[in-house]
């Protein structure tokens, strides 16, 4: 299995901080964001290789970071050649970009390169796997039907299957919201280039992937517990620097 992190954002809402810094690699507590992550992937025993898609902008500041890693599990770079948000790639795009580019035939699990949180990979693995061949999304219960109108909202049936979901709805009835982690099984990869062909508009967000995917294969969902921290926004970078300060 292949682990995918998506960390090739120009995070325009974080401005100042990330105009000439990528995200991931802002620091929460005692290390950039990006590490925790990594913490998480090595202890996962089915993940053979790390995959870190960024762009060329930023690749440098990637590459000066890489140095400072220890570890058995090799972390490759992958530059989507992107320079700038005008020509961004989007999530998907970068996605399509690396499958194509590594010409992967693996499992994938792919993350958004700015979440922080508590939950289990190895759970959410284990959960994904009786699932195959079904693509099978992290959700987390925030608890507020008025946060939620920040994230992809997300409605599971008893089987825990993906029966409805809205990108950032204006009057959510669900508190559970995806999470920017999902497993793709190697016999549905080439779905996200099928996304891509059929698309009318052109959607950054994986949630119009998932949205879209939905209606055509089955599509679980894993609830974490725990925390969660979706660093989008200045404010959610402050509050996740306060949280771990006080634990640190």
């Amino acid at each position: 299995m292949k682990a995918l992190i998506l960390a090739a954002g120009y995070a325009r809402r974080l401005y100042p901080l990330t105009k000439y810094f990528p995200k991931p690699l802002l620091c929460v507590g005692h290390q950039p964001i990006i590490n925790y992550i990594i913490d998480k992937l090595v202890k996962v025993k089915d993940i053979d290789e790390i995959i870190i898609v960024t762009n060329s902008k930023f690749i440098g500041r990637f590459r000066q970071w890489r140095k400072s890693l220890a570890g058995s599990i090799p972390i490759k770079l992958v530059d989507d050649l992107t320079k700038d948000i005008e020509h961004r790639r989007g999530a998907i795009g970068d996605i399509n970009f690396v499958i194509k580019r590594l010409r992967l035939k693996d499992d994938l699990l792919v993350i958004g390169g700015d979440n922080i949180f508590d939950g289990d990979l190895e759970k959410f693995l284990t959960f994904s796997k009786t699932k195959k061949p079904h693509p099978v999304m992290g959700v987390y219960d925030i608890k507020s039907l008025v946060k939620a109108r920040e994230y992809g909202v997300v409605k599971l049936n008893k089987n825990l299957q993906l029966v409805e979901f809205f990108e950032k709805p204006k009057k959510p009835e669900s508190k559970l919201v995806a999470m920017c982690l999902y497993y793709f099984p190697r016999q549905k990869l080439n779905l996200v280039s099928d996304y891509l062909k059929s698309k009318v508009n052109k959607h950054d967000a994986t949630g119009f992937y998932i949205e879209w995917l939905k209606n055509r294969e089955q599509v679980f969902g894993y609830v974490f517990s725990g925390r969660w921290y979706d660093i989008g926004r200045k404010e959610f970078y402050h509050k996740a620097n306060r949280d771990f300060k006080k634990v640190v």
